[in-house]
């Protein structure tokens, strides 16, 4: 790609961004030598590498490679048998400390957002490789090496006395040996006070020194080891610790061969590391610049362009990266497919420069490998070369003026352009006389069109947008400008030629009427109905965009109706059934009344009349008053069915259950077991009938007495079966601990497993969740003594994973 275009697209200042998302010197070296490819694998490539990278920041958040400094200097020295010196030893360890890093962030061991928010991953898409996995795979951490050197060395100035046993023992000596010399220099400092300068004891060439007053240097024995500016103090080493300094300047010797040693042993144990070094430099370099690559994405909102060499370009709600986001007005640009030349026309500052720029900008950025700040699924056109003639490109240096300029860039883009090329031009032509440059516009255009070359070019000349309407394969485009308000929408309009709008801006800036009339009287009448037929298209279409926002209004608030009415139809609905079974309620329990007054009144009669005519009467108008009402109880009861039934397993049903067998209406008890299929004995008084598991409903009624059972057994069977059946009714399978602490939880779920059990639940599902691991914990420790559960696992795939635990229940008494 050749250097000029890059500048004119100003694609320096994007790389600039790029390189500030980089952290180690080489990834910055790479960002900043970032360049668009010209092979679609190349791209391809790093588009995958840029969107997998991006995914990943989104699950697992920022990965840091600070610290991964360039060790290549030193991989070399140990290549030869050097020994490394404390700041090349600490650079290797903080390499194999961002590798650690990295290879952890590789595996996935952080599933943090960037934002602080947190993110579900499926397990399937946490276990899904990409691109980047050879990468991460690829780091070697050394950890022991990277333990020994961080064990040896303290700083870059000095290593931990620990590093070996002998450094340690020659510390612990002149340490001693110092205290013993502070010692005796004190005695002296407080013995001579009035010999001395100041009571203080300092060093001079590495030596313990004391200050002497110049006067009484020769009544101090010792060496001289410096003076004053002044001459006013000596600086002597009393004779009296001469050997204890002596000794001391030896330990020192003795330290500092320790410490040589000490590195030579720490560079022998990273030689045989060094291609492992190198591949771990060479590996995080190249991952902080695709990683720079996806931060900047993030950024800028971008996402992953299709490509392809069809020279097809498809940019949707595409931004100028380099204007802010909340600012500029994304645009919808399509090249390459029905036509392969575009002409943007419209006033000044009506964004027409912007859009060339970026539909070249985003070119190459996305043959670099960066991702577009436009919608997902835009395609780009993979361009051998870019070329742009945009600007004012006079020079003086030259003696070439602007048109000049310009048409020396025009023919030097003639010659190289072919079908793999993209040209831009902002106002093709211009700067000349408006006959001429707008013929040879035309006659530029032609040429490039007929060599089937991508063409964007801006102008205010009406012939070029005559030429766009005439000729197959040219389409207009234009950047809408508001004349009222006097400022661009910045909206490309594909298919559409714009007016410069030039006598409505004047007009609108002040310049008098008559003179704006006299201007319209001077355009040509083939130019002036030209404008006037761009002027009444531009009229049309905004209706129509009105129309269709009015069309869409109308559709969104139908919409809105139909779900209103749709809510409106299940309400009644619901109030229906509740006001139906109010009052059949109601008519239950004024039959209920009814019947109790029948039977006092019939038990009164009853006892006044001895005639058996007259009680037998009774007696069959009391039954048919209890036929009433078992009728009306059935209705209530049907209803009721309909609305709190719930489907039984096998599990749920044991011999002297009381059921009611729906399709009969009839009330009985269970006298077998359900065999395989669902299916069971009930007998129903003196019927006995094979019934299935689904047509049965499990009552709150005394089971019936059958022989052989003690009737104690038969009331406790019962009374628990009711209980079963009650609290099977309510209890849910599953509860949800999530957001409580402990404290709160485990009550909950220790009341929770009484409810099971005697619900006759088989098993139950706890949700507590993965985050710390307390809850699980506390949740498993409850279980192992709780009396009703027979075992619990975690959950396995599909039922919840490590954040469920399922709990099998004990079989209770029925």
């Amino acid at each position: 790609m050749n250097a000029k275009v890059l500048k004119t697209l100003e694609f320096h200042k994007i790389i600039k961004r790029l390189t500030e998302h980089a952290s180690t010197p080489l990834g910055i070296r790479m960002c900043e030598d970032c360049v668009p490819f010209d092979e679609l694998e190349e791209v391809i490539q790093a588009q995958t590498q840029t969107r997998d990278a991006l995914a990943r920041l989104y699950r697992h958040g920022t990965i840091s490679f600070s610290g991964a400094r360039d060790i290549g200097a030193s991989l070399k020295r140990l290549e030869i048998g050097s020994s490394l010196s404390i700041p090349e030893l600490l650079s290797v360890s903080a390499l194999l400390s961002a590798a650690a890093r990295a290879r952890a962030y590789g595996r996935g061991e952080t599933t943090r957002l960037s934002t602080g928010r947190h993110m579900e991953i499926s397990e399937e898409e946490e276990n899904m490789g990409d691109s980047l996995d050879a990468l991460f795979a690829a780091i070697e951490p050394l950890p022991s090496l990277n333990q020994e050197i961080s064990r040896c060395i303290q700083s870059e100035e000095d290593l931990f006395d620990d590093a070996s046993p002998k450094l340690n023992s020659i510390r612990r000596s002149i340490r001693r040996a110092s205290d013993r010399v502070h010692s005796q220099l004190n005695e002296i400092v407080n013995s001579n006070r009035t010999q001395l300068q100041d009571a203080v004891v300092t060093m001079r060439g590495g030596r313990y020194c004391i200050p002497v007053k110049a006067e009484y240097k020769n009544q101090v024995g010792g060496m001289v080891h410096d003076q004053s500016r002044n001459g006013s103090t000596y600086f002597i080493e009393p004779m009296a610790i001469v050997k204890l300094n002596n000794e001391i300047r030896e330990l020192e010797i003795a330290e500092q061969k320790e410490i040589e040693a000490i590195l030579a042993d720490l560079s022998s144990q990273t030689a045989p590391h060094i291609e492992s070094l190198r591949t771990d430099l060479s590996v995080l370099s190249q991952l902080d610049y695709i990683f720079a690559r996806a931060c900047l994405a993030r950024d800028m909102d971008a996402s992953c362009p299709q490509f392809n060499e069809a020279g097809f370009i498809d940019i949707r709600q595409g931004r100028h990266p380099l204007l802010k986001k909340d600012q500029v007005v994304p645009i919808d640009v399509t090249l390459g497919k029905e036509y392969n030349t575009l002409i943007i026309t419209g006033p000044n500052t009506g964004g027409k420069t912007v859009s060339l720029k970026t539909v070249g900008l985003l070119t190459l950025m996305g043959q670099a490998g960066l991702h577009i700040p436009a919608f997902d699924g835009s395609k780009l056109a993979l361009f051998r070369e870019v070329y742009a003639d945009i600007g004012d490109e006079q020079s003086i240096e030259q003696n070439l003026s602007t048109f000049s300029s310009h048409m020396t860039n025009i023919v030097s883009i003639l010659e190289k352009a072919d079908t793999n090329s993209l040209v831009l031009f902002d106002e093709l032509c211009a700067g000349t006389d408006p006959t001429e440059g707008a013929a040879l516009a035309v006659s530029i255009l032609d040429f490039l069109h007929n060599m089937d070359v991508r063409v964007m070019a801006t102008t205010h000349y009406s012939e070029i947008k005559v030429y766009a309407l005439s000729t197959d394969g040219v389409e207009n485009a234009s950047c809408e400008f508001n004349v009222e308000t006097l400022r661009p929408t910045y909206r490309l309009l594909t298919g559409i030629p714009g007016k410069s709008n030039a006598f409505a801006i004047a007009g609108k800036l002040g310049l008098p009427s008559f003179l704006i009339d006299d201007a319209g009287t001077r355009i040509g009448k083939q130019d002036k109905h030209f404008e006037d037929m761009i002027g009444e298209l531009e009229a049309a279409r905004v209706t129509l965009e009105q129309e269709k926002d009015e069309v869409n209004r109308y559709k969104a608030e139908i919409s809105h109706l139909k779900e209103e009415l749709s809510t409106s139809r299940e309400d009644l609905k619901e109030r229906r059934e509740r006001y139906l079974q109010t009052a059949q309620e109601e008519a239950r329990r004024i039959l209920e009344e009814a019947k109790d007054t029948a039977d006092q009144t019939i038990r009164r009669i009853n006892k006044l009349a001895g005639g058996a005519g007259v009680s037998r009467e009774l007696e069959n108008e009391r039954a048919a008053l209890r036929e009433k009402l078992s009728e009306a109880e059935k209705k209530t009861a049907v209803r009721a069915q309909k609305k709190q039934r719930r489907e039984h397993t096998a599990a749920d049903f044991r011999i002297g259950d009381a059921v009611r067998v729906l399709s009969m209406n009839l009330n009985g008890t269970v006298s077998t077991l359900p065999n395989a299929k669902g299916d069971l004995f009930v007998q129903m008084g003196i019927l006995r009938s094979q019934v299935n598991i689904r047509d049965l409903e499990l009552i709150d009624e005394p089971s019936v007495t059958g022989p052989g059972v003690p009737s104690g057994n038969r009331r406790k069977k019962s009374n628990m079966s009711g209980i079963g059946a009650s609290k099977t009714m309510s209890i849910s399978p599953e509860i949800n601990l999530i957001g409580m602490t402990v404290d709160e939880a485990m009550p909950q779920l220790d009341k929770y497993l009484d409810d099971a059990y005697l619900a006759h639940l088989p098993q139950v599902r706890i949700i507590h969740g993965r985050g710390t691991g307390a809850l699980r914990n506390a949740t498993h420790k409850l279980l192992k003594r709780a009396p009703h559960v027979e075992e619990f696992h975690l959950g396995a795939f599909g039922e919840g994973d490590h954040g469920v635990t399922i709990a099998k229940l004990k079989e209770g008494a029925k």
